[in-house]
């Protein structure tokens, strides 16, 4: 078996914090392999994040064909199929972004290896890689040992360090593949919907609300004091399911998992769903007015009490205290 490992990284995002996740779950995995960790970007990436996986990896594989500058998920598995194949890696590496929670398990059937999602760790028993993941809504863990070669996993990529920096550039290949000129499956139409701020995946402090904020007026209040704490604004399901909040705020198992300095849950009960999307944040606090919410049970502080008796009172001494 290869004890090479790659990860797969996409150019639409950047080199971001859940690329140097990847890049550093990558690095920290080919050294309990004694192997090289090779980056592969796909689509046009700037002179900016180029230098930056060089400066991280081994090699770099950069498939920048003009047909694979807008994500197709036929063509973006044809590339990455050729040039895994050709790398014989024994992992394959993706982030937890919308593309790579797609292409994990297409890409391992195609390669003849093992899927694997949402891992939290990795490790290397008797040559074997084994993969670390939240089971029974985040209430526990369990470790499963990957047994085709190879392991394609996609990472809770925000729990993990960013790969250090090798004292050098690596290489830079420019690589040219067969693409299939009718994809069986093509993306016709696409909605983006319209972001202010810092984006959840990136930021150090992130203000969530739930249901018990009462409505999508309450979520301005919120983002008051997010931008005063230079914080992300994220929602549960609940909030975003009445509409209060987008889609892409979502905070849980179905939506995003986050790993803040700091996440502030207000009026959240504290549903297992959405514990396990900031089971890697540092430090979680809590304001709800239900002393017996499950909420308190996973934070590191609480307070109970309505949250329109406190959020304007933060505000107010936030602002003081940083102007």
């Amino acid at each position: 078996m290869s004890n090479n490992v790659v990860v797969c990284l996409f150019a639409s995002s950047g080199y971001d914090a859940v690329a140097q996740g990847v890049a550093g779950a990558g690095r920290s995995l080919a050294g309990r392999l004694g192997g090289a960790l090779n980056a592969v970007i796909v689509g046009a990436a700037d002179e900016a994040m180029v230098s930056a996986v060089a400066s991280v990896a081994d090699t770099v594989a950069l498939l920048g064909q003009p047909e694979l500058a807008d994500y197709q998920p036929e063509l973006y598995l044809a590339a990455l199929q050729q040039v895994c194949r050709q790398l014989d890696p024994a992992a394959v590496l993706l982030g937890s972004d919308s593309v790579s929670l797609e292409l994990t398990a297409r890409l391992a059937a195609r390669l003849g290896g093992s899927p694997m999602s949402d891992g939290t760790a990795l490790s290397v028993a008797d040559g074997a890689i084994r993969v670390t993941r939240s089971v029974y809504g985040g209430k526990a863990e369990a470790v499963f040992e990957l047994k085709k070669s190879p392991a394609v996993v996609w990472l809770r990529a925000r729990g993990f360090a960013p790969a250090p920096e090798t004292g050098g550039s690596a290489a830079v290949d420019r690589v040219s593949v067969e693409l299939p000129n009718e994809p069986s499956i093509r993306i016709v139409e696409r909605h983006e919907e319209e972001h202010e701020g810092i984006s959840l995946e990136d930021a150090r402090f992130v203000v969530g609300g739930g249901r018990g904020i009462g409505g999508v007026e309450a979520f301005d209040q919120l983002r008051k004091l997010a931008e005063v704490m230079t914080a992300a604004v994220g929602a549960s399901r609940a909030a975003c399911d009445e509409g209060w909040a987008p889609s892409s705020a979502q905070i849980g198992q179905t939506g995003k998992k986050i790993a803040p300095e700091l996440y502030l849950a207000i009026a959240i009960s504290g549903a297992a769903q959405h514990v396990l999307g900031i089971s890697d944040a540092k430090t979680v606090c809590a304001i709800n007015n239900d002393p017996d919410a499950q909420i308190f049970r996973h934070c590191h502080f609480g307070l109970v009490e309505d949250y329109r008796n406190v959020v304007p009172l933060l505000i107010e001494r936030l602002r003081v205290l940083t102007t």
